[in-house]
């Protein structure tokens, strides 16, 4: 017999709110600061080869990616990048740490008409302090019964995080925008597993969709995340 549902995981960026358009749009401005000082055409592999080197000594967020366009200049330019450029770049990536947040469509109702039927846990990675900000600002917290800010996802973040607030991975449902982070380590702790599309997804987070497995499900925006909950309780 199938575990009854009593916890529901959310991913927070690019779920809940938006996040990856900052990033490509800084991306995009950290180009144009380059353009003059070396080949912009392999300026993106540079940096995403960076960004991926320095995950495992700043971890995810913003303060890493500022640090990795700070390191990519400095590369490319063989130590010559202008000071200027430099400042150019910190202060965009001051610039992001202090965006106001976006709250996705159907986040709020969504997360609303849930609340009262089952334990809420929200479940995302990246720089705390900047987690904890967008957390705030988005008024969306005080839904969730519980909230973890983790320095990565895996297998052992959700049979953690599920037991720790909920009564397990086999009674619980993880919903996010990446396949990679949100939706595989769910399903090999047992979970649910929902992917939820956004436009926008970083290169770092593409993964194949597990499509025979059977505690999969995908859905094209959180609209129909109640459906989809309701139609798997028999409801």
């Amino acid at each position: 017999m199938t575990a009854r549902l009593t916890t529901i995981g959310f991913d927070a960026d690019d779920t809940l709110w938006q996040n990856e358009q900052f990033y490509q749009m800084t991306q995009a401005r950290f180009l144009e600061m380059l353009r003059e000082h070396t080949d912009g055409e392999q300026l993106p592999d540079r940096l995403l080869a960076v960004m991926m080197r320095n995950i495992k000594t700043y971890g995810f967020g913003i303060k890493s990616f500022t640090l990795s366009m700070v390191e990519t200049a400095i590369e490319v330019t063989d130590g010559r990048a202008p000071a200027s450029v430099i400042a150019e770049i910190l202060a965009a990536g001051r610039e992001m740490a202090a965006h106001p947040v976006d709250v996705l469509p159907h986040a709020r109702e969504t997360l609303e008409a849930l609340a009262g039927r089952y334990r809420l846990v929200l479940i995302t990675k990246g720089d705390l302090f900047d987690q904890e900000r967008k957390i705030a600002e988005s008024g969306l917290g005080k839904l969730f019964q519980a909230i973890e800010i983790v320095s990565d996802k895996n297998r052992a973040t959700y049979e953690r995080a599920f037991s720790r607030h909920g009564d397990g991975p086999a009674s619980s449902m993880m919903i996010g925008n990446s396949l990679k982070s949100d939706v595989l380590p769910a399903l090999a702790a047992g979970s649910w597993g929902v992917y939820v599309p956004h436009d926008l997804t970083w290169a770092y987070e593409h993964a194949e969709a597990p499509a025979s497995e059977a505690r999969f499900r995908e859905v094209p925006d959180l609209a129909k995340i109640v459906p989809l909950i309701d139609e798997i309780e028999g409801r």
